[in-house]
């Protein structure tokens, strides 16, 4: 059964009277000093392994600052999609939030070099380059002045692409169809690369638009293609393996300043030490995921993996444009 999310105007209205209302006034379980709660945007699920790993953030921070600070989650898009609630960090609306990696991409076009597909030999390379300030500090900088501070990069899965009407297993398979990708000038490239036609959609509207033929497919990773019972309506996954894209976990940076200095020092500790338990709560739930959708009617198979990957592989040369792509980028390589 497709994933509800109709909210009425009337909540909407009174969540966002709510969010400015709530966001420092909690008292703590002592009854004596107010928590300052920090609100977190995101678009999945409470069993997503990133949610777990920001409850349990969540938990450790209140813990190590005696109820000062804490983060609350809105899941399942209820604060809207990813780019809106990016706009809402910008102004302050909402603190944090957690959104796919490409749309950081519209602040700084640089970002793109870390979004490329098929650039990363695997999770633990991802990880350690995504997250190695030498290597990425100068771009996360970059859209400070924007009022977006990025404070770590998650992995966000393997993505590959399902369809409809049949299975895919090399580029011309995907001739005329057209695929939902995260809004970027270089997931839509890709896609076109691909051999498909990328259309950029939110996640909230991809179960729809495929049901009623606006789509023909997407392309995600297994959990997102279970838990937004996606299977049910694009039966067909092949594996391209052709991006692994990272999730990025961004706060306003006026509120992470206003911060005490022990507070502020504690959250980025325990924001770093966060990346471990999500990678390794992603790989269990892919397993599971993957048992699910192939039970709600699911059919996964292997593809050409060099055609695609050498069909993509002009993009690489496309996206590095500055001194600074470039100079990650051979950084990525060299840490492979």
């Amino acid at each position: 059964m497709r994933r509800n999310k109709v909210v009425s105007l009337f909540a909407v209205g009174a969540l966002a009277l709510g969010l400015a209302a709530c966001s420092s006034d909690d008292k703590a379980a002592d009854g004596g000093a107010g928590t300052t709660t920090f609100k977190v945007a995101f678009n999945q699920n409470a069993a997503h392994p990133q949610a777990k790993a920001l409850a349990e953030i969540s938990d450790k921070l209140k813990e190590a600052t005696d109820g000062k600070y804490a983060l609350e989650v809105f899941h399942d898009e209820l604060l809207g999609s990813q780019a809106e609630t990016l706009e809402m960090v910008q102004t302050g609306t909402v603190q944090m939030a957690i959104v796919g990696g490409s749309l950081l991409e519209n602040f700084n076009p640089d970002f793109s070099v870390v979004n490329l597909p098929y650039l990363f030999d695997s999770i633990e390379h991802q990880m350690k380059v995504l997250n190695d300030p030498a290597i990425t500090g100068e771009l996360y900088s970059s859209i400070e002045d924007k009022g977006i501070k990025v404070l770590v990069s998650y992995h966000a899965g393997v993505r590959n692409v399902y369809t409809k009407t049949g299975p895919i297993t090399k580029p011309e398979d995907l001739k005329g169809m057209k695929i939902r990708v995260i809004g970027s000038d270089t997931n839509v490239r890709m896609m076109e690369l691909m051999g498909g036609v990328g259309t950029p959609m939110a996640q909230g509207e991809v179960y729809t638009a495929i049901q009623s033929g606006v789509l023909d497919g997407g392309e995600n990773n297994e959990l997102i293609y279970s838990d937004l019972a996606h299977a049910e309506i694009a039966p067909y996954y092949a594996y391209t393996k052709h991006l692994m894209m990272p999730d990025t976990l961004v706060i306003n940076p006026k509120v992470l300043a206003d911060m005490d200095e022990t507070s502020r020092a504690k959250l980025l500790e325990l924001v770093n030490a966060s990346v471990d338990t999500e990678v390794k709560l992603f790989a269990e739930a892919v397993t599971d995921r993957k048992a699910k959708a192939e039970a709600a009617g699911a059919k996964f198979n292997d593809v050409d993996f060099d055609a695609f990957r050498n069909a993509v592989l002009p993009l690489h040369q496309e996206r590095l444009t500055t001194d600074v792509t470039k100079k990650i980028y051979e950084q990525i390589q060299a840490a492979r």
